[in-house]
């Protein structure tokens, strides 16, 4: 155990922050599953309002992406270009 590199557990660590970054995915895709299923039923029952149903559900779920985004660019800047590696 006396034997690790500090590179090497900054990039342990690295990587296992980068799986948890991207554990925050797993909210935008369920909040898009919930937002679509309730824009396809407001859509059943008042079709007339489709187009203002279906422009207020994809704006919601685009601030909702942001999220995921946000997570997958962090875990690739902890997976190759990781700012921690120069601090050694």
């Amino acid at each position: 155990m006396g034997n690790i590199s500090n590179e090497a557990l900054v990039l342990a660590c690295s990587a296992i922050g980068a799986g948890l970054a991207m554990i925050a995915g797993i909210g935008p895709g369920v909040g898009q599953g919930i937002a679509a299923g309730h824009g396809a039923s407001a859509v059943g029952r008042n079709p007339g309002a489709r187009s203002d149903i279906t422009s207020t559900m994809l704006l919601g779920q685009a601030v909702a992406e942001t999220t995921g985004l946000y997570s997958l660019v962090i875990a690739l800047i902890l997976l190759f270009a990781n700012p921690l590696l120069g601090k050694l």
